[in-house]
């Protein structure tokens, strides 16, 4: 058996950029991964058919046939190494979906460096990088996850610098958005890009946020009851949303953050996600 962690990711910057001929939109985006993360482990399925891969999940909400990352992950991998032999994925979920947060590329980009260990490392880190390119344009950042910067579809990275030792508050909505859609809506509208916040020497900025906000009002005023908080550096939505992002400087005491939590559920609803973090 194999145990793995799969982390969740925040957008600092989110540039789009033009479109590309395969139909992707070519991208700037400074990425970092969190302390929050998924778990999971990659068993042999004694006494299985061959190539049957079982997906078992704590969130009955996720779909966990052939549709799902995790099994999409392990099916490329046994068609690229020849190794048919069963696994089950026992993937509990504590990212949730939908929320811009990265949760679905970490698990696939998890198991894809688990099968390799099950297996006795058919594969080599480059070769495991193209396969998870083939599978989605944030998988190859989550096979080694370290702030970097992503480029390309996301999977050309580079390492970024080291990043402010902030505690992060993370405050999702109860509704996800599908990252297509954003990315369709950031079009149509013109493709405008969003002026930069700096925070720390951080460039804080994402394009997807006003076409995102256009539609989701209650981000915009989330964004801005989170902005009036004494406590807050600096708030801004990550990747397509609907998670926002809040900064608190390292000296946050733990009862400013807790009572800030408390204040969120008062104000918002007990439907809102809301959770403390740091950067990985």
């Amino acid at each position: 058996m194999v145990s793995l962690l799969a982390p969740a990711k925040i957008n600092l910057s989110l540039r789009l950029l033009q479109k590309r001929q395969d139909g992707y939109h070519e991208l700037e985006s400074l990425m970092a991964p969190l302390a929050l993360a998924d778990e999971i482990e990659l068993r042999h399925a004694e006494g299985a058919p061959s190539g049957s891969i079982e997906l078992l999940c704590n969130d009955p909400s996720l779909p966990t046939g052939d549709d799902n990352l995790c099994v999409k992950a392990a099916r490329a991998f046994q068609e690229a190494s020849g190794l048919k032999e069963p696994v089950v994925i026992t993937l509990l979920k504590k990212i949730p979906h939908g929320a811009g947060l990265g949760g679905g590329s970490s698990d696939a980009a998890a198991i894809l460096r688990g099968m390799n260990t099950l297996f006795k490392e058919p594969f080599v880190v480059e070769e495991l990088h193209q396969l998870a390119a083939t599978l989605g344009s944030d998988i190859p950042f989550f096979l080694e996850p370290k702030p970097s910067w992503c480029r390309g579809r996301g999977e050309r990275l580079t390492p970024a610098a080291p990043l402010p030792d902030w505690k992060l508050l993370l405050v999702k909505p109860p509704f996800a958005i599908a990252t297509a859609w954003a990315y369709s809506r950031w079009e149509a509208q013109g493709g405008s890009s969003e002026a930069q916040e700096t925070i720390d020497g951080i460039s804080i900025v994402n394009d997807l946020e006003t076409p995102v906000f256009k539609k989701y009002h209650q981000l915009p005023v989330l964004k801005s009851w989170l902005q009036a908080r004494s406590a807050v550096l600096a708030t801004w939505m990550t990747g397509s949303g609907s998670t926002l992002v809040a900064a608190l400087s390292r000296e946050t005491d733990s009862a400013v953050i807790e009572s800030l939590k408390k204040e969120i559920v008062a104000e918002f609803g007990s439907t809102f996600w809301v959770t403390e973090t740091t950067f990985a």
